[in-house]
């Protein structure tokens, strides 16, 4: 059995299914394979999952499946691995911990130690419990070859030969204690950065937009803190960021601005702010929902260097002809599959453990 090619087939299969579910109009494909058993089931833990966490609404949630969708083409899977040997192994047993903040936000430890060959005990976050499950179910349907290797639990792990875990900081310290025995990656609370200059059109600064709101800047991709010259002027900004104010239509958000907000002006902070964000002047990289922090910046070279020595707290820096491994105004959401947290190759890991 090549273990590989059946399960980049499979996965093109749950890319196809996963396909349907891309738009807020779902739309049943007869063409996709075991929709009949799959189909409607699916849309429940969709509707399970919006109903238990308020941050999953139905836009985010297609926007995340409507990623994976993309990502499941053969063509994507067969280049990203293009540069592993991946032999027949015996199995190890990986533990994966996953954290809640975004949909479906483990999936590619997931995907890692699938195509590894390895099998895995998930401990999923209870803010993101309901889609994974049932997607596994569904690649198990296609690739009966991989029953029997995927385990999900609420119980103390144990068994396990390796773990990759993601937490917070305060949850990394205990991780680092409990697995330090074992092979591990071990993630704490990163945030995204972006660099401007004052030089950017209407369409860059539109673009970082989806990188601030997506997912209500939950996620460790999200832009939290932006680095402007000296002599910025944000009216550009706030002109761009203004087609998000229906952001507080959700409760939550609005809640969290309300109350973010009565703390910054009782602490009698400077804010700019627009009625759905506020910007505050801050060193700080990890900003509250519906707060972006900023810092002024005047010289690029000594930027560069904050950045790098900084560079444990920062998953991506948005800018433009800034630095090497930048990542483009718009595109935080949209990672590759070689695009790996934290910079650590999860498959090279699992490869060698």
């Amino acid at each position: 059995m090549n273990h590989k090619k059946n399960i980049i087939s499979a996965l093109v299969e749950l890319g196809v299914f996963l396909s349907q579910f891309s738009s807020k109009d779902y739309k049943k494909s007869k063409d996709t394979r075991h929709n009949d058993l799959f189909f409607d089931g699916f849309k429940h833990q969709l509707k399970l999952a919006e109903a238990h966490n308020g941050w999953f609404t139905k836009e985010n949630l297609c926007f995340a499946l409507n990623q994976w969708s993309v990502l499941l083409q053969k063509e994507h899977l067969e280049k990203w691995l293009a540069s592993y040997s991946i032999p027949t192994i015996t199995p190890k047993n990986i533990a994966i911990i996953m954290a809640g903040n975004i949909p479906l936000v483990g999936f590619h430890d997931f995907l890692s130690a699938l195509v590894c060959g390895h099998k895995i005990t998930i401990k999923q976050s209870s803010n993101d419990k309901h889609l994974l499950p049932f997607l596994a179910a569904y690649l198990m349907h296609i690739e009966p070859s991989i029953k029997g290797t995927i385990e999900f639990t609420e119980e103390r792990l144990e068994d396990f030969d390796a773990v990759i875990a993601t937490g917070s900081d305060n949850t990394a310290r205990y991780f680092e204690y409990y697995f330090k025995n074992k092979p591990s990656i071990i993630r704490k609370n990163r945030n995204s950065v972006a660099v401007l200059t004052g030089h950017e059109t209407p369409e860059d600064l539109e673009a970082l937009t989806e990188d601030i709101f997506r997912y209500y800047g939950l996620g460790c991709r999200s832009v939290s803190k932006l680095f402007v010259p000296n002599d910025y002027d944000f009216d550009a900004f706030f002109n761009a960021v203004y087609e998000w104010h229906p952001i507080m239509n959700s409760a939550k958000y609005a809640n969290n601005y309300d109350y973010n907000k009565a703390v910054y002006l009782m602490s009698e902070f400077d804010l700019l702010e627009n009625g759905f964000l506020m910007l505050k002047e801050d060193q700080h990289y990890a900003s509250p929902i519906a707060t972006l922090f900023y810092e002024f910046y005047d010289d690029i070279e000594n930027l560069k260097s904050k950045i790098q020595k900084d560079s444990e707290l920062i998953q991506c820096v948005v800018s433009r002809d800034f630095m090497p491994n930048e990542v483009g105004f718009g595109t935080t959401q949209l990672p590759k599959l070689s695009d790996y947290a934290d910079q650590k190759d999860t498959v090279d890991f699992l490869l060698k453990i």
